[in-house]
């Protein structure tokens, strides 16, 4: 170039020189913006292109508002489109109680066709089934539910759901395998073969199910009502398969056959779509929110780690009702009601269908309708639930007295509700308090302690309610032995003696 052209030279601005930092007295390179993505996992390209170019670090200038960046209506998050997030909570909600619907649904299959024997201790195991199978369940249900909240098992919360659901299809493909084989020579192996497969599957869903309502504290509100619904779904679609199955199938041990398959269907349902969460906006919003609110907590030293006593302390009335709730439910369902006779020759279910209608439908449509209720009112003081969840107690002399006659065994207790219409409707109030009680509780209970505390609230709230269900089930051995051991008389009552119409004999 020639002297002119050096002269003529464009000189270098301030911003140029304000650069110049290097020994040499060349200029650094501008600093490298970073991509949104990396700063908001939320951050979505937006919906019209030409907003969008290849100069995108101009929007990250604070002074400027771009459609790059939320403006003030979209801090509050992004919504549940389709509602996907919300009905895949509903479906983990039905996975959560699947097996225990199932094994009770299957009550003729194992009663009236597997352990039909003239050996006096199987003989014991069928009149008792329903206890002995509840024991199996629950036992190690409340222990892994409480132990999974101070002790993480199997890692972190993917590695908990994926290894409990495939423990559990497995013990299900187990199952119908059993369902294949002629079991009439050894009756007594095969009950305790069952126990122990019903234990294995119930620790593994103690910790799915913990590991569920854990992950729902994390999201709004009624995201816990969302798996509390699925549960009340679940008995309430197993109820529907067990109908379809005492009309379509040729005999018990088929029915059997489809419920257990169907089982298998639902959890691997469960499995599929929980790895698609993470790709929904909504769930990585909140659980971003949730991942900074314990980031906040460690940074805070005046804070314990987990103050389990606290979380326990502030949510133990919404824990008690939790517990009062299922235990009033599972002293008298289904073992109860399902010993529950037909005594009119003019009712209008037929005896091959009043259980699973009066009973096992009946119970699980109302507590679904129950748990939706809280969507149109709720109770007007969260303080004062705990008056209609302990009326619910006298829900249990009512059974009691109504026509309950256990397998193999006589009754000597008067019966004071002759009516098989005012049982129809006792099991019809019982579904619906325990649906819409329920359903209050467990969506109170994380909103009783701080946010970052509210997966461990939620989890408490999950043990509680297995802990109601075990000491319900315990309570049925006293209904039982109540109904054979006491014997009183009302002056001008008649004890009415009538047979079952419903029973296999």
């Amino acid at each position: 170039y020639g002297e002119s052209d050096y002269l003529t030279a464009p000189l270098a601005s301030v911003e140029d020189l304000s650069r110049v930092n290097t020994p040499g007295g060349s200029p650094s390179p501008r600093p490298r913006q970073k991509h949104p993505a990396l700063k908001d996992p939320n951050w979505e390209p937006p919906e019209d292109p030409s907003l969008y170019s290849k100069d995108y670090e101009l929007a990250l200038e604070p002074t400027v508002l771009t459609p790059l960046q939320p403006t003030p209506e979209e801090d509050t998050g992004p919504p549940d489109r389709y509602k996907l997030v919300f009905l895949t909570l509903v479906l983990h909600g039905v996975g959560t109680l699947m097996p225990w619907n199932m094994f009770i649904t299957a009550k003729n299959y194992f009663v009236d066709y597997k352990l039909q024997t003239s050996d006096d201790e199987v003989s014991t195991y069928v009149t008792n089934f329903l206890p002995y199978i509840g024991y199996a369940s629950q036992i190690p249900n409340v222990l892994f539910n409480w132990l999974n909240i101070f002790i993480q098992f199997g890692g972190n919360l993917t590695t908990r759901i994926v290894w409990s659901i495939l423990i559990e299809v497995v013990v299900f493909v187990f199952t119908v395998i059993l369902a294949m084989i002629d079991s009439t020579d050894w009756p007594g192996v095969f009950f305790w073969i069952t126990i122990s497969s019903v234990v294995i599957l119930n620790i593994a869903n103690g910790i799915y199910q913990n590991t569920v309502y854990g992950m729902a504290a994390r999201l709004p509100f009624s995201y816990t009502g969302a798996v509390v619904l699925g549960s009340n779904i679940s008995g309430t679609f197993t109820a529907v398969i067990n109908i379809i199955a005492i009309a379509m199938a040729p005999n018990i041990r088929t029915s059997a056959i489809y419920y257990f398959i169907t089982a298998l269907f639902v959890l691997l349902a469960c499995f599929d779509t929980y790895f698609a969460l993470p790709l929904n906006r909504f769930f990585r919003y909140h659980e971003a929110l949730y991942e900074r609110a314990q980031k906040a907590a460690k940074r805070d030293p005046s804070k314990p780690k987990v103050p389990y006593w606290q979380i326990f302390r502030k949510a133990s009335p919404q824990l008690f009702n939790v517990f009062m709730v299922f235990f009033v439910t599972l002293a008298v369902f289904p073992a109860v009601i399902a010993d529950t006779c037909r005594t009119e020759e003019n009712f209008p279910v037929p005896p091959k269908y009043f259980q699973a209608i009066t009973c096992f439908l009946t119970f699980n449509i109302f507590a679904m309708l129950g748990n939706m209720l809280p969507g149109l009112f709720t109770w007007p003081s969260p303080r004062f639930l705990c008056i209609p969840v302990l009326l619910r107690l006298f829900l249990i002399p009512a059974f009691v007295l109504c026509h309950f006659y256990p397998v193999n065994v006589d009754r000597i207790m008067p019966v004071l509700i002759d009516s098989d219409w005012a049982y129809w409707v006792l099991t019809a109030i019982l579904g619906i308090t325990s649906g819409y009680y329920s359903s209050l509780a467990m969506m109170y209970c994380p909103r009783t302690v701080q946010p970052e505390h509210a997966p461990v609230a939620g989890m408490m709230g999950a043990a509680s309610l297995i802990t109601g269900i075990f000491t319900g089930i315990v309570f049925q051995i006293v209904c039982t032995w109540a109904v054979t051991n006491i014997s009183f008389e009302i002056p001008g009552y008649h004890f009415p003696m009538r047979n079952c119409t419903n029973r296999v004999s």
